[in-house]
C-alpha cells in the first residue's frame, strides 16, 4: 500500500488519525515484501497467516500464545547461504584463502539453532559461558567456536581451553590487555596452548543506534589500532609461552544496511595486519571481520544486500589490500547473526484490550494490548526499534485505525509497535503477528512482573516442534527459596 497523506485515505478514520503529515502505516503482506517475512509465509484465502504450511491460529490455540514460530526451512537456507557464499567468494581458486561464516548465537541460541547453523557449514560464535557451555552440549565442534567477551571469568576461560579432550576451542578472542596475563595463566596451568585472536576498534561509526555501534573508540569492546593499545597486546601475546596468535578481529556494529562499511573496516584491519608484519616480522595468518548486517523491520527500511554481495565486497577488498601490502591473503571470517535468524521468525499475540485515548483536541489514538510486551522484545524500549505488525487471524477489511501496540508491563514504555493502520474492528482474541523477532527477541528476553518468556516452535512442511518449552509461574516460582 502507498504512503499518501492520511487525510485522503478512504479507508482510515479520520478521528483516529487526524494529523494528515502521516501517511498510512500497513504491514506489507508476505506477497509486497517477501524479504520481511519467512520465505514459507502467505496468507490463505480465509486471511490467516500460514508459516512453513502451520496457520498462525492453530499454533496459538495448541501452543499458546506469546509465541515465537521460526521457520525451520528459512534458517536452514540462510545458514548454508552465508556458509557457502564465504567458501566460493574466498575459494582459492579466486587466488583467496579460505573463508568462513560464524553463527553470532547471542542474536538466538538453542540447540536446534546450533545443529542448524553447523550442519550447513556455519561455525558457532559465543560471548559468554551460557552460550559456550549451549555449544559445546549441542554437539558444536570446538573447532567451529569461538568465544569474545570483554570480561571473561575464569572458568569460561579454562572450559574454553579444555573443550575437545584438551584441543580447545579455535579462537579466544582478547579485548584488553589484562586478558593476556589471565589466559596465558589458565593455560599454563592446564597444559595447552591458547589460540588467541586480537578484538581490534577500527574507529567506524556503524550501526542502527548507538548502542550498537562497536568499533568507534569510545565504547567498551576492543583495542585501538590508532595509537600503541592494540599493538602492544599483540607484543604481550607473541612474548607469552602459551599463547599463539592466530588472527585479528573487527566488529563495527549491527544492524548495518550496506555493504561498504564492512569493506572500510576490512581496509583498516588489513593496514594494521601489515603494520604487525612490518614491525614484528610476523604475519598474520586470519582475520575475521565481524557481523552485523542489517534486516527490513519496515516498508521504509531498504532491502539490505545479500550474504553474496557483503562477502564479495570483503573478498574484493582483502584480495586488494593484500596486492597493496604485497603480502598473501588471509583466511576470513565474519560473524552473521541477524541476518541469519532475524526475519525467520515471528511473534505471534493475542489482543486482549482495546481502547482509544483523547490525546488532543484532533488527535485520538488507539491504544491495542497484547499478551507480552517488553518482556520478550525488549528492543523498541532500548533502541527505538521499530517493527511491523498485522492481523493474523483474518484478513484486513474493516477501515484502518491508526493504533499503537503496547504491551501487559506496568511501563508506559512497553510498546511494541508504536504507530501501525490496525482494523477499525479489531477485538479481544483477535490474533497479531510482529514481523522479524527471531534476533534479539527472545535472546533478550527477561521475566519483568514475573512474566514467563514464551516458547519457541520451529514450523516445516505442516509440522510444529517446540524448540524451546515456554516457561511457568510455577518455573519463576521454583528459584524462590522461600517458597520452594
Amino acid at each position: 500500500m502507498s504512503a499518501h497523506d492520511a487525510q485522503d485515505d478512504p479507508t482510515l478514520i479520520p478521528s483516529v488519525s487526524a494529523k494528515a503529515t502521516v501517511g498510512t502505516l500497513v504491514c506489507p503482506e508476505p506477497s509486497e515484501r517477501a524479504d520481511m517475512w519467512p520465505w514459507s509465509a502467505r496468507r490463505t484465502d480465509d486471511g490467516v497467516i500460514e508459516i512453513g504450511g502451520c496457520a498462525l491460529t492453530e499454533m496459538a490455540e495448541e501452543f499458546g500464545t506469546p509465541l515465537f514460530v521460526l521457520d525451520d526451512r528459512d534458517l536452514q537456507a540462510r545458514a548454508r547461504m552465508w556458509a557457502s557464499t564465504m567458501t566460493e567468494e574466498f575459494w582459492d581458486g579466486y587466488g583467496m584463502n579460505g573463508g568462513d561464516a560464524f553463527y553470532a548465537a547471542k542474536a538466538f541460541m538453542c540447540s536446534h539453532v546450533a545443529r542448524t547453523a553447523t550442519e550447513r557449514g556455519m561455525g558457532i560464535d559465543t560471548s559468554t559461558f551460557g552460550e559456550l557451555t549451549s555449544a559445546l552440549r549441542s554437539g558444536v565442534d570446538p573447532e567451529r567456536i569461538g568465544l569474545h567477551g570483554n570480561n571473561k571469568s575464569d572458568e569460561e576461560i579454562r572450559v574454553a581451553l579444555t573443550a575437545g579432550n584438551g584441543r580447545g576451542i579455535a579462537r579466544i578472542f582478547v579485548d584488553s590487555p589484562g586478558e593476556v596475563e589471565q589466559i596465558q595463566r589458565i593455560a599454563a596451568e592446564s597444559g595447552v596452548t591458547a589460540r588467541v585472536m586480537v578484538r581490534v576498534k577500527t574507529g567506524i561509526h556503524a550501526g542502527g543506534n548507538e548502542m550498537i555501534q562497536t568499533s568507534h573508540e569510545d565504547q567498551k569492546f576492543g583495542l585501538s589500532v590508532a595509537g600503541d593499545d592494540a599493538m602492544s597486546v599483540v607484543r604481550a601475546i607473541l612474548d607469552a609461552p602459551n599463547l599463539t596468535l592466530v588472527g585479528l578481529h573487527n566488529h563495527i556494529g549491527s544492524q548495518i544496511a550496506q555493504a561498504e562499511p564492512f569493506a572500510h573496516a576490512a581496509r583498516i584491519v588489513m593496514a594494521f595486519r601489515h603494520r604487525i608484519h612490518e614491525e614484528l616480522g610476523v604475519l598474520v595468518d586470519d582475520i575475521d571481520l565481524g557481523g552485523g548486517l542489517g534486516i527490513a523491520y519496515t516498508s521504509t527500511d531498504p532491502i539490505p544486500p545479500t550474504p553474496a554481495q557483503v562477502a564479495r565486497e570483503l573478498a574484493t577488498t582483502v584480495r586488494a589490500e593484500a596486492e597493496r601490502y604485497h603480502e598473501p591473503v588471509p583466511r576470513v571470517s565474519v560473524e552473521p547473526g541477524r541476518s541469519v535468524i532475524g526475519t525467520t521468525t515471528v511473534t505471534v499475540y493475542t489482543v486482549g484490550a482495546v481502547k482509544d485515548v483523547q490525546v488532543s483536541d484532533d488527535l485520538v489514538r488507539r491504544y491495542v494490548a497484547v499478551d507480552g510486551g517488553m518482556s520478550d522484545n525488549i528492543r523498541p524500549a532500548l533502541y527505538d526499534a521499530e517493527y511491523s505488525v498485522t492481523l493474523a487471524n483474518r484478513r484486513l477489511s474493516a477501515p484502518l485505525v491508526r493504533c499503537r501496540v503496547v504491551g501487559k508491563h506496568c511501563e508506559s514504555g512497553d510498546i511494541v509497535v508504536k504507530d501501525v493502520d490496525l482494523p477499525a474492528d479489531l477485538h479481544r482474541g483477535d490474533l497479531l503477528v510482529v514481523l522479524a523477532t527471531g534476533a534479539y527477541g527472545w535472546s533478550m528476553a527477561s521475566n519483568y512482573n514475573m512474566v514467563p518468556r514464551p516458547g519457541v516452535v520451529a514450523v516445516r512442511d505442516g509440522n510444529a516442534e517446540v524448540i524451546v518449552r515456554s516457561q511457568s509461574v510455577e518455573d519463576l516460582l521454583a528459584c524462590d527459596v522461600g517458597l520452594a
